[in-house]
């Protein structure tokens, strides 16, 4: 059987994968927990939710532990990289410059991360060449 391609996770979503990436594979007792860190969760909610993100392919549970123990079917790289391309796609063109300089004109960047963004660029053009 072909396995589906993962949706894009909503923002609520990301919430919770941040949680797994951070702490580990958990229970949802356990990412209730921590995002009633953040602000207040119900447990059934974050049930809902993280059964919603198993059946979209989001999250893997495993079955054989009672509790269930949920992680993210994708590594936070892997997740970030198809946002960014979802994101460079339709808000920008298919143009990472664009994207790039709009992301350093969104908000104050500092010389030095503004040196490493340039020493960055340099690098990937030297290996395009």
């Amino acid at each position: 059987m072909a396995r589906r391609k993962a949706k894009r996770p909503t923002d609520a979503e990301l919430v919770i994968l941040n949680v797994l990436w951070r702490h580990g594979p958990s229970t949802v007792r356990q990412v209730n927990l921590t995002l009633n860190e953040i602000r207040r969760t119900g447990y059934t909610t974050t049930l809902k939710q993280m059964q919603v993100m198993t059946g979209k392919g989001l999250l893997v549970r495993d079955e054989s532990r009672r509790p269930q123990v949920y992680r993210p079917a994708f590594s936070q790289e892997k997740t970030r990289r198809q946002l960014v391309e979802h994101l460079m796609d339709g808000a920008f063109g298919g143009s990472a410059r664009k994207l790039v300089l709009q992301a350093l004109r969104a908000k104050d960047v500092s010389a030095g991360e503004l040196l490493r963004v340039e020493k960055l660029l340099n690098k990937l053009e030297g290996e395009e060449k």
